[in-house]
This record gives C-alpha cells, structure tokens and sequence, in this order.
C-alpha cells in the first residue's frame, strides 16, 4: 500500500476517533477521490539530481534537478576553478552551457545555494533522487552556505540514493556529462520502471 493511502487512512481515523477502525481502513481497498485523474496524486515531488565535478572530491562545476512532472527544470553553473582536471576539460567543459537559455545560469555557491532554496521552495516535502553518492555529497555541500549557515531550506528535504546497477546517465543521455542533460536520463530510467 502506498505511504500516502496510509496516510489518508490514518488522518480518517484520526477523525472518527476509532481504534478498532484502523485495521478496517488499512485492510480495505484505497478509496481514490473523485477527480479527472487517472492516477492518485503523489503528496510529495521527486527532482532527479545530477551535478559535475572537477574529478574525484574536485570542486562542484554545475548542478541540476529535473522534476518528476512537469518542464520547470534547474540548472546553474559555478566559476570554474583554476586548475580543471584533463579528463573534466575534455569531457564536460565543453557540455556545460548546452542547455536552455532560459535556465542556463552561473552564479558563485552562496547565489547558487540560494537559487536551490527558491526552486525547491514551493514544495514542502521535496525528494532529491541520485544514482551516485557523490552528487548528494556535492548537492548538501553546496547547501551549507558559511559556518553554521545553510541556504532556506527550512522545510526540509529527503535524499534518496537508488540503486542504478547497469544504469549510465552519460550513455542515456542526449548530451554526455551535462548535468541536466544526465538528470533527465535519469528521470526516464527511473520512470521506465
């Protein structure tokens, strides 16, 4: 049963103050709401996340969050550091600005740390979705802003790290080691299940 039906059902219960109501409304069949859609409305959103660094432990270059539904992409770009790894210079410097103008930002981390906040700001139980550990250590180093400062994100976040064995973003997507380009590979073979 999925955690939004259990959900619904406990909030009833909570309504009808009956205990022994519970185990009715757990082991009954969900009862959708009456609406156009063809499928339940999930209470929270997933981003797939996918960011670019300067080669292992290297400094974040670009980072991106592709929702679950809808076109409203992110995508920012950070100043490049001095010293850029030659496999990094060969295979993803070339690819950062392939993406829509619209989105396509550079800002300095505190900006860009800031622009993650006001993206994710207008929903209250955010998922972050990687296939890699260290674009979640990339992702949470870039929201913690100064010594004991973090970006507004107050209403918290929840990072889940999916297993993706067989899975590359970069083989899957339309322009390798672009980190919007990669997230939405990622989005879709997530989706395909």
């Amino acid at each position: 049963m999925a955690s939004f039906q259990i959900i619904a059902r406990l909030v009833a219960w909570a309504a009808h103050g009956s205990l022994a109501s519970v185990a009715q409304m757990l082991q009954a069949p969900a009862v959708r709401a009456s609406s156009d859609y063809s499928q339940a409305v999930s209470p929270f959103m997933r981003y797939f996340l996918d960011t670019e660094f300067n080669g292992f432990g290297g400094t974040l270059l670009s980072v991106a969050l592709v929702p679950e539904h809808g076109d409203q992409e992110f995508y920012v770009s950070l100043p490049l550091p001095d010293d850029i790894e030659p496999w990094v210079a060969k295979h993803v410097i070339p690819y950062l600005r392939h993406v829509p103008p619209g989105i396509d930002l550079e800002l300095g981390r505190v900006e860009a740390a800031d622009h993650v906040a006001a993206y994710l700001e207008g929903d209250d139980d955010p998922v972050i979705i990687a296939d890699w550990p260290e674009d979640l250590a990339h992702f949470c180093a870039l929201l913690v802003t100064g010594p004991g400062k973090m970006a507004g994100v107050d209403f918290g976040l929840r990072l889940e790290l999916i297993n993706a064995a067989g899975f590359s973003a970069a083989a899957n997507s339309r322009v390798p080691h672009n980190a919007l380009h990669d997230a939405r590979a990622l989005r879709d073979f997530y989706l395909a299940d």
